[in-house]
């Protein structure tokens, strides 16, 4: 009846649309994360207690699989040792669910909140203006850093692409530095003596310094040179069970979760 886009990020967020379009079926205005998450089971379907199966996966010699798990958990972890066998990249379709069960679960806006953002960006650059403190001003966002990128540790383990950038300050911040830490996405951010700035579920965004293109963690590169912003999250990955989910703790990180307006000591501008 429907196409749902399990992600707002990547090209989760746009094969979908593809889908949607041949088909000839709607997309629903959410989507499961209201950003993008490494994990499966990371979703706010997770939370609103639908399963993840049956979940298909095929890759693009015609290999398919259909896969029934006893959590979403598990799903993740038989879809991450496939996915690696399968050249490290799958296309899959999951967590079907009824309408009533999407209207309880998802979070909402999603695919407008895309379609808005790319409008300001398209506007600033046709404007000669970056976009950066437009975006942090529509978008309730903190502005948290300013530098040049002087050093990214990449790795491949485990299906995900872990890793660290140090960020040297520029302008306002020099003589400062701060570090990302990611896995796909970017989940902490800290000052240079381990400080948070920023942590996961809250988004932790880079853009470049002169044009505010986004900038991914793949992409990111030495000498860039960027901008560190931080958004607040869904309110619902704010929760016990979104913090259990997603939170600090989950990663591997020391750092307990305070808001991103509480760690910054001011309300998002």
């Amino acid at each position: 009846d429907a196409i749902f886009c399990i992600e707002a990020g990547g090209l989760n967020s746009t094969i979908p649309i593809a889908v949607a379009s041949t088909l000839g079926l709607p997309i629903v205005d959410g989507d499961g994360m209201g950003r993008a998450f490494p994990e499966l089971q990371m979703v706010s379907l997770t939370m609103g207690g639908i399963s993840a199966c049956p979940m298909t996966m095929a890759d693009e010699k015609g290999n398919a699989i259909v896969m029934n798990t006893v959590d979403n958990l598990s799903t993740e972890k038989f879809a991450r040792v496939i996915t690696v066998e399968m050249g490290g990249a799958g296309l899959i379709a999951l967590y079907p669910m009824t309408g009533a069960e999407a209207k309880r679960a998802i979070l909402r806006g999603s695919m407008s909140l895309i379609h808005s953002i790319g409008r300001i960006i398209t506007e600033e650059q046709a404007a000669n203006r970056n976009c950066a403190p437009r975006l942090a001003r529509d978008l309730h966002g903190v502005s948290l850093f300013e530098g040049r990128v002087t050093d990214v540790d990449r790795r491949t383990e485990g299906g995900f692409a872990r890793g660290t950038a140090t960020i040297e300050g520029l302008e306002d911040h020099h003589g400062q530095s701060m570090k990302l830490h990611f896995q796909n996405e970017f989940l902490v951010a800290e000052t240079a003596d381990g400080q948070p700035l920023a942590t996961t579920p809250d988004l932790i965004c880079l853009l470049d310094l002169e044009t505010g293109a986004p900038i991914t963690t793949e992409q990111m590169g030495y000498g860039f040179r960027v901008i560190v912003f931080g958004l607040p999250c869904d309110p619902k990955w704010r929760s016990d069970h979104g913090l259990e989910l997603v939170g600090p703790g989950y990663f591997g990180y020391q750092h307990d979760y305070v808001p991103i307006e509480d760690l910054s000591g001011s309300a998002p501008s």
